[in-house]
Parts: C-alpha cells; structure tokens; sequence
C-alpha cells in the first residue's frame, strides 16, 4: 500500500491533489502491467519449428549456439519474450531461422546478435517472420509498448518488399540465390504469410494499429498472393491436383530444393494450402475448383493399411545431427488412411528420396539420417477432410468430393 503524508509543506493543495492522482495512476498502470504480464499468453506453436533447429541440428551459419541446459522464458513472460524477438530482427525487418525465441539469451549472445543487425539471412521458412509479425502483434495489443508496434510494422513492410510482382513469395530475401528464389510451400512458408495478411485485412483486433495506407497496399498484396497459390496448382493428367512444395518463381512449374526433395507433389503443403483457402470469405469460382480438385485429389492419394512407428535405435552422429531413433513402416489393415509427404509427378506414387538425390519408392530404402531426420508421411489431409463437409455445404453444396 502507498503512504502518502498529508502534512507536506509549502505545497499547494491543488498540487498535492495532483501528485496524489499521477502516484496512484502510476501504480495503477503497473498493477495492470503486472497482471497482463502475469495472467495473459500468447500463443508460441509458430516457433516450435525453428526452436527444434536450435537445439538439435547442427548448423554452422547459427550466430549462436544453445548453452548446455538454456534457460527459457514462460510463455506469460510476454515482454521479455517480445523484446527478445526483436534482438533477432534484423535492419531489413525480417527475422532469420532456427533460433528459439524463448531463450534466456546471456549477454554473450546478445552481443553477438547485436553485431550481425546488418545481415540478411532473412527468411520465411521454419516459421520464420510471419510467427515474429504476429506475435509482437498480439504483444503490442497487449502491453501497448511502443517498440512492439515498430517492429511488427516493419516486419510487415519486409513481407511487402518480399514479394514478388506475380504474387508469390521466396524462401528467403532478399537472398535468393539456388533454390531460395522459388516459391515456397514448404513448412508453410507462404501460407504463413498470407494469415498473416488476412488477418490484417480481415481487420483482426491485434493488428488495428495498421495504419490505412499499409493496409492497401497489404490487400493489394492479398489478392495477388492468392492468384499466385491458383497459378501453382499442379496438372497431372488434364486434371488439377495438389502442389508441390516448391514452384518456380516465372513459369510457376513445380521445383525441387534440397537434394532429397524433388519437385513432386506435397500432401502435406496441399492440405495446408487447402485449408487456407476453404478460409477465404465469399471464394471465387476459381477458388472453389481449386479446392473441390484438391480435395479429390487427397482423397485419391489416401494410403491404406499401414503406420508409421518410431523406435528407438543406436545413437547415430551425423553432420547436421545426432539420431537416437529410427522409422518403420508397419503393416495395419486398421490403421487410419495416411498421406505420403511427396508423391511422385505422373504417376502419383508416394515418393522418398535419399541425399544423393536418387529417387526411393519405399521409407525402408531411405538412409537412417533422412528417415529418422525428415517427415516423410503426413495427416494432415485428415484436418481438410473434417474441415470440408462444413465449406462444401455452403459453396459446392451439389459436389461433395469426398462422396
């Protein structure tokens, strides 16, 4: 409780009544402080996939290194999560990848990322910048500090800058060098930042602050990135079907990228481009076939009779990690349908590939590095097939796909 003496000399009353209220204003605001920092979350699953890369894959670009048991922020510990995003911003407003954004960084590695502001190893995969954009979001939406707002303002302008005049958005920028440059779908690159755009359009609490201008030039940005998805979606025998994870960024052909992921079609970036657009208020017509042909497609591509289990095995020392399990394929006429992460172009077989580059047709025929270290199979489908029936009754009520 705050004490105040009544009898202070040579001081006006009116005065005195002033000071009285900026004090107990003051330890208003910091109760109020207290408590959003105390009771509020924000939702960090946007950072799970990057934060694995941290601590687990061996990268020699990290500008820091995980000490041995690195302390965490909770995730009620809005501020200092927030103010640790922005020590990893970098000038050009875009975040890098595979860090953890809720590390109790020492002030080594502070320093250390306080040296590399200039670089621009920035990018949209593992998560990256669209989960930092919508976080200082909410952030700013919640603790109305200042520098949250900045810095989501100009994590937006690099998403703008990033994109491409045809709609689509690299891996990285503005490094685009090899297989940067393509379109990505992969680990939901691009679809990150499209939420992250609709949501600002579809005028989400959290992002009110945008100011009008930003926000037509976001809308503009939108609707090009949604032609872009359209223009992607792949032909495989005179019919649409699904997408790969990678498209090339002029003819918008599916690409490949790292040695072990050929261009192919995704079931995983399917399902994840699907949902998006089942998510779109009032769909085009163009829109609607996009999805009614995709969900046909997933439903074809369903595979039956077998699981995938994760056993334990040896530990194995890699390159870029160290593997204490491995995967199998287990025969199960009652498993539930599964999806393989990549499906062949043409002939529509699921797909593996090892580092060599050498197309596989079973996991059993993948080195143990890339089938214990890569997601091979996929349900996420699964969550497009409980999500249709929903959006098929309002917008192909007379074409349930799924019949």
């Amino acid at each position: 409780m705050i004490k105040i003496k009544h009898n202070i000399p040579r001081i006006g009353h009116a005065i005195y009544i002033l000071l009285l209220i900026i004090v107990l204003a003051v330890a208003s605001w910091a109760q109020q402080y207290k408590d959003t920092n105390d009771n509020q979350t924000i939702d960090t699953t946007g950072f799970i996939d990057s934060t694995h890369h941290w601590y687990d894959i061996y990268d020699e670009d990290k500008v820091i290194t995980p000490s041995p048991h690195q302390p965490r922020y909770k995730i009620n510990q809005i501020v200092e999560i927030s103010d640790n995003i922005l020590l990893y911003q970098k000038l050009n407003g875009g975040w890098p990848k595979n860090y953890d954004m809720l590390a109790i960084l020492t002030e080594e590695q502070k320093y250390s990322l306080q040296k590399v502001k200039e670089k621009t190893n920035t990018t949209f995969d593992n998560g990256a910048t669209h989960s930092q954009i919508h976080y200082l979001a909410k952030a700013y939406t919640a603790t109305k500090i200042g520098r949250f707002k900045a810095g989501c303002l100009r994590g937006i302008d690099f998403i703008l800058a990033a994109q491409y005049p045809n709609g689509g958005f690299p891996q990285f920028f503005p490094d685009t060098s090899g297989y940067r440059k393509y379109i990505t779908f992969n680990d939901g690159a691009m679809i990150g930042v499209m939420k992250v755009l609709h949501d600002i359009i579809q005028n989400k609490p959290w992002y009110s602050f945008v100011d009008s201008f930003t926000r037509i030039k976001v809308l503009q940005a939108f609707d090009k990135g949604v032609e872009c998805i359209l223009k992607c979606q792949i032909i495989q025998h005179s019919k649409l079907a699904g997408w790969s994870q990678q498209h090339d960024n002029v003819n918008f052909r599916p690409q490949g990228a790292r040695t072990f992921e050929p261009a192919a079609l995704g079931g995983e970036e399917s399902a994840d481009i699907v949902r998006f657009l089942m998510s779109l208020e009032n769909p085009s017509l163009e829109i609607i076939s996009a999805i009614q042909t995709a969900v046909k497609w997933l439903k074809e591509s369903q595979i039956y009779g077998i699981r995938v289990e994760t056993i334990e095995a040896p530990a194995m020392v890699y390159k870029y990690s160290t593997s204490k399990i491995d995967r199998v394929v287990v025969e199960d006429p009652k498993a539930v349908p599964i999806w393989a992460r990549l499906y062949e172009l043409g002939t529509n077989k699921p797909l593996f590939c090892n580092r060599d580059g050498i197309p596989v047709y079973s996991l059993a025929e993948v080195e143990r590095e890339r089938r214990s270290g890569y997601s091979w199979y996929t349900y996420e489908p699964d969550r497009v097939f409980k999500e249709y029936p929903k959006w098929q009754k309002k917008w192909a009520p007379d074409n349930n796909e799924l019949k």
